[in-house]
């Protein structure tokens, strides 16, 4: 075997067993999982013990993990749900990115950051990552819950808002003002590809029921089903949009027939493999070294109005409901996770913001990806319970659900 790919398989070995066993030491201590892949990878990675140092194919599996968490997430949200909670989920993501916003980038331009600086960090602490909360919630058996409907859309539009907020900042940095023809010309891409895929696709995927039926191939209804989720990530990044939007969009197309065709249980054992990577990497990008006291000054306010400022800005939409469901939205939008670091890589190839300013959104955003899982825990207890409680497991069931348990 070429010392190149016997070393690869040693990373991922190393990489997967040392995730799972943090996450089922976290589960044990009562915690989310997913806390414990984190963890993994900041004290085995490269800015700790360096155990793992992850090369390019290691961080693009973590891509192909985050594609398929969202697209098992996609399988379980049927479209008729997202559509009923869409006005509610646009309200919660235009205040979930208008104040966060507002309050980072006043905050940093009193303290004195350059305007570009300031008006980067900003756009990172709008982003909402999906990925930790879903996986959050669905370990927890509530996502066909209200509140997990809403803050799956809110993604969604938040997805397709800190895109053109990104547009403008990127424009505006650059120097050469914003080019409003092509910003409106990428907005209508995305906004027709949502409505498209809300509308239209799961209508198509039921008239392709006649020809799987036909089709020689083993299992093809999941082999579609794969084949759609990479399309239209690909066609999501061409747009501008994540990529994970868009496997979410290809689970979502095929909810309406997943119990059918089985496809969630096959493609939650694709998601229990592949999902480990990218939490890991996640905590492997966390560099301790780079903050200094008046970065972690900085870096922390800028955190706790990270948090702030999503609970309230996603939440005040949902007070009319209740405040225990406004909490619930309000956290479950709070991480930022990889959508933050995008942003900030943006800036610091562009050489707009320094490392200083990068060192603080990394901050942020492994505040923002840690803290929000253990409450969410806490605040779904109930509907969690109640969830576990009225779904009779047979043999087989229970052992994919203990497998489930502790990823």
């Amino acid at each position: 075997m070429p010392h190149g790919s016997d070393s690869l398989l040693v990373q991922l070995f190393i990489i997967f067993v040392a995730a799972k066993l943090c996450g089922e030491l976290f589960e044990r201590l009562r915690l989310p999982g997913v806390l414990g892949e984190i963890l993994a990878g900041v004290v085995l990675g490269p800015y700790a013990f360096r155990v793992v140092i992850p090369t390019d194919t290691v961080y693009s599996m973590a891509e192909i993990g985050a594609i398929f968490l969202l697209f098992t997430v996609g399988l379980e949200t049927s479209p008729q749900d997202l559509i009923r909670v869409g006005r509610v989920s646009l309200n919660v993501a235009i205040a979930g990115i208008a104040v966060p916003f507002v309050l980072g980038f006043v905050f940093l331009k009193l303290h004195g950051e350059p305007l570009h600086e300031a008006i980067f960090i900003a756009a990172a602490m709008v982003a909402t990552s999906v990925g930790i909360t879903a996986r959050v919630l669905r370990d927890l058996h509530v996502l066909k819950t209200r509140t997990a409907q809403i803050i799956l859309g809110a993604a969604v539009f938040d997805d397709i808002l800190g895109m053109v907020l990104l547009g403008v900042v990127i424009s505006m940095a650059s120097g050469g003002g914003v080019n409003w023809l092509h910003l409106a010309f990428v907005t209508a891409e995305a906004v027709a590809f949502a409505l498209f895929m809300i509308f239209v696709a799961p209508r198509l995927v039921g008239r392709m029921k006649p020809g799987l039926q036909k089709m020689q191939t083993s299992d093809a209804p999941l082999v579609l089903a794969l084949a759609i989720c990479l399309g239209l990530s690909v066609a999501a990044t061409k747009i501008g949009m994540a990529a994970i939007i868009g496997a979410f969009f290809a689970g979502l197309a095929f909810a309406d027939h997943a119990h059918h065709w089985n496809l969630e249980p096959r493609a939650q054992a694709i998601n229990q493999f592949l999902s480990p990577f990218f939490f890991f990497t996640m905590g492997a990008r966390l560099d301790l070294s780079v903050f200094s006291r008046d970065v972690l000054m900085v870096a922390g306010i800028i955190s706790f109005l990270a948090l702030i400022s999503k609970v309230i800005g996603c939440g005040l939409p949902l007070l009319r409901h209740g405040w225990k469901d406004a909490l619930k939205v309000g956290v479950g939008m709070t991480p930022r996770g990889e959508v933050a670091l995008i942003v900030a890589l943006i800036g610091l190839q562009m050489n707009v913001i320094s490392q200083r300013a990068y060192a603080v959104v990394i901050f942020m955003t492994a505040v923002t990806t840690i803290l929000p899982p253990p409450f969410l825990r806490i605040l779904y207890r109930k509907e969690s319970q109640a969830a576990v409680s009225q779904t009779p497991l047979s043999p087989g069931d229970e052992s994919e659900n203990v497998s489930g348990e502790i990823g």
